[in-house]
């Protein structure tokens, strides 16, 4: 799975916004936290939900079973506004 072509993310002031070109069919500004950051900035090329569960987990002190909910719910919440290519 990846980002969509389209989607365009930008980082100011310590947060990531994501935006849609016309081309996606969302007309919207996704702000994200630090983990649906990291989450965003490895869909940007070709990962699946064990890779970023994997990379998160080494990177933050948190159980892995927290980290694989949290990357569920902001997977589902990217692909309800269409944003993944799977």
């Amino acid at each position: 799975m990846r980002l969509k072509e389209g989607f365009i993310t930008h980082e100011t002031n310590g947060e990531q916004v994501m935006v849609g070109t016309g081309t996606t069919g969302f007309a919207g500004l996704v702000r994200s936290n630090a983990t649906a950051a990291f989450i965003v900035d490895a869909l940007k090329k070709e990962t699946t939900k064990e890779e970023i569960v994997a990379a998160m987990t080494a990177k933050y002190d948190a159980p892995q079973e927290v980290i694989a909910q949290d990357v569920e719910r902001i997977l589902e919440t990217l692909r309800s506004i269409n944003a993944i290519a799977e």
